[in-house]
């Protein structure tokens, strides 16, 4: 049970960590204001929603298996 938990936990950063790199550059995008730095938005974004997607294939089962555990065996 340990594992699980340590793999949601990990999974869950990484996906708080790709949400604060998008942020970033949206911000850098939107004080930039130019054409080259809407293409790197654009991009990221893309790469970013792929990486997010897996990111929560692998944690959602991840965190109901946690639960399901902690509320039958009380871990």
């Amino acid at each position: 049970m340990y594992w699980v938990r340590v793999g949601a936990y990990t999974l869950a950063s990484l996906l708080a960590l790709s949400l604060l790199m998008v942020g970033t550059v949206a911000v850098i995008a939107e004080v930039k204001g130019t054409w080259h730095w809407a293409i790197h938005l654009e991009s990221t974004i893309s790469y970013m929603g792929i990486l997010m997607g897996g990111l929560l294939a692998l944690l959602v089962p991840l965190l109901l298996v946690s639960l399901t555990a902690r509320v039958v065996y009380d871990v």
